[in-house]
């Protein structure tokens, strides 16, 4: 185990195993590619010679460096060319019979000190090491696709696997230039532990016709800044593919979140399984294709239209960080804005927190001197309330508290004038509770911005069950006007953004709770593995530990889910006052400004 894994065989050519040649031929490793499929094996090779003419054509690589690679990577169609290979990876199938199967037969091929990994995202090693005669030598190395780009490697020790292989395999991923993270065995691990609970909600809230896929994924690429919506990263991944993960994690489990959603089960059953097969959440050009084709279930932009009401004055209420943002994106797109607060003073500085923003877009180059001066213009600041009389929508953006925002509405009940659009900006509060506070809850609608409101180009639009069509249609053209993204959703518990957010969070949580994997390797794991800006922890302090927990308590009251239930570690951590960034500390410690 102690050899430096200069050959190396790769047992399984699709995407993932010819990814993962394609890695260590151009580190240098002589690669054995493995697959009982002739049309396997050529279409490796041809994949091999695309991708690296790419990397020439882009400069990554030389010409020379493509010859040296394609001639270190040499396909065969049975397991006896590993016999001289000094580590085995296997990429076959996610069944445990076909894996199983596989580590038999190496055990009569590859020398005694060879090293057995298997690239499973879901299954059991040390259920799959208890097939080899020597299960000491056998771990998981789980690369994510695509493998070239992806720098995440998850190395998975079972209770039987030797330090030195772990070693070996740990300094092989550091030389492909990626960055290992050592976890445990348990279905998952960790990038897909948390990946797979989040995806699963996102099939099991399109199930249930809250929103559709389209809103589903623009929400959480323009909410959250992933690179990808959860419903199209299943299509990518494979539906049956992910239905067999979550299978593996519920079994562990027994969390309700893990249990597959049935429309995944269905859409397996039917051959619809994603980009593979040309159609699964969406529909694609070609089985294998990446291009998404209209469809049945394609929205047109005549549904999505409608009469509103006019709309060109603007009152906000609030003078935080969220309702001077929302006023300054409204004043930007040409409406009069009055920006209200309790008392003249409080209002005077969010607006002059507004010129402070509108200055450093100027000193950026994103705005002129004269449009700054024309959207300062545009707003008036006031001190009371009563300056909304003749706004034609009204936004509130007070503490996240629903007797404030209550008696808030309340008032603007008797202030605006008849026909006036008033919007709540809660992020968890049910708006028709909100809506009730007035005597036209008709008029009553939510638009939950995201912070900050002027960069954040997504807009929740919740409707009641009371909500007027004409109310509706209006405040998506005014989401048009102002350059933001509209999604409609239901007036449920965390909408879209958080109804999918936190649940993985906490989940990330309960990971270091039960000592699986440290705050580190878990914002790793999230960054290198899943795309995502910024890990679980990482994300947490900067939202606040106390909003966070605020959060997971209106979603664990509003589905009863045990798997909801806040994370005790948050719990302590908010009752000591560490709530993040904010305090100085929070799962991370930070230095005082």
């Amino acid at each position: 185990m102690d050899t430096p894994l200069s050959t190396i065989a790769v047992v399984g050519l699709g995407t993932m195993g010819t990814g993962i040649a394609e890695v260590l031929a151009l580190a240098g490793r002589e690669v054995i590619g493995i697959d009982i499929s002739e049309a396997a094996a050529r279409q490796a090779v041809t994949s091999l010679e695309a991708s690296t003419a790419r990397a020439v054509g882009r400069g990554r690589i030389t010409e020379q460096e493509r010859a040296d690679a394609l001639a270190r990577f040499r396909t065969y169609d049975t397991l006896q060319a590993a016999a001289d290979a000094e580590l085995v990876i296997e990429v076959v199938p996610e069944t445990y019979e076909i894996k199983q199967q596989v580590f038999r037969e190496l055990d009569a091929v590859v020398s005694a000190t060879a090293i057995l990994a298997t690239g499973t995202n879901a299954l059991s090693v040390t259920r799959l090491a208890a097939e080899s005669q020597h299960p000491e030598r056998v771990l998981g190395l789980h690369f994510f696709n695509p493998a070239p780009a992806m720098k995440l490697v998850e190395v998975v020790s079972s209770v039987l696997t030797a330090p030195p292989a772990v070693e070996a395999v740990t300094r092989l991923a550091r030389e492909l230039g990626k960055e290992p993270v050592a976890v445990g065995d348990r279905p998952g691990f960790v990038a897909d532990g948390l990946l797979f609970g989040y995806l699963n909600q996102a099939a099991a809230m399109y199930e249930a016709n809250y929103a559709s896929r389209e809103d589903i994924d623009a929400a959480m690429k323009l909410g959250c800044g992933l690179p990808m919506g959860p419903l199209a990263l299943l299509d990518l991944i494979g539906i049956d593919t992910a239905r067999t993960v979550l299978e593996a994690m519920y079994s562990a489990s027994h969390d309700r979140l893990h249990a597959p959603a049935p429309v995944l089960g269905q859409l397996s059953e039917a051959g619809l399984t994603g980009r593979k097969a040309g159609r699964g959440f969406y529909t694609y050009d070609v089985p294998g294709g990446q291009d998404v084709v209209p469809d049945a279930l394609t929205p047109s932009p005549e549904a999505a239209a409608g009469t509103g009401r006019e709309i060109a004055s603007v009152g906000v209420a609030g003078s935080g960080t969220m309702a001077s943002g929302i006023a300054e994106v409204f004043a930007k797109a040409g409406y009069t804005v009055v920006l209200a607060a309790r008392g003249q003073e409080k209002a005077d500085l969010a607006k002059s927190r507004i010129a402070k923003s509108l200055e450093r877009s100027v000193t950026k180059g994103r705005l002129t001197a004269e449009a700054r001066d024309e959207t300062l213009a545009r707003i008036t600041a006031a001190g009371s309330l009563d300056a909304f009389a003749e706004v034609d929508l009204a936004v509130e953006a007070v503490a996240e508290d629903l007797q404030v925002k209550q008696q808030l509405f309340a008032t603007l009940d008797k202030v605006c004038r008849p026909g006036a659009v008033l919007a709540t900006t809660t992020s968890s509060l049910p708006v028709i509770a909100i809506a009730r506070a007035t005597a036209r809850p008709e008029d009553v609608i939510g638009m939950h911005f995201f912070n900050p409101a002027p960069a954040m180009k997504l807009v929740e639009v919740v409707r009641t069950v009371l909500t007027a069509d004409d109310v509706h249609a209006t405040v998506r053209a005014v989401c048009s006007k102002i350059r933001k993204h509209p999604v409609d959703c239901g007036d449920r518990a965390g909408f879209i953004v958080n109804a999918l957010l936190f649940p993985y969070l906490n989940n990330a949580i309960k990971m270091v709770e039960e000592h699986y994997a440290s705050l580190d390797d878990i914002d790793a794991a999230m960054k290198l593995g899943g795309g995502y800006p910024m890990g679980p922890f990482e994300l947490l302090d900067v939202v606040g530990l106390d909003v966070s927990l605020a959060i997971e308590k209106v979603l664990h009251r509003e589905f009863r889910d045990p798997g909801l239930a806040p994370a005790p570690l948050l719990e302590h951590l908010v009752a000591a006052g560490c709530l993040g960034r904010k305090t100085g500390r929070g799962f991370r410690e930070y230095a005082r400004r």
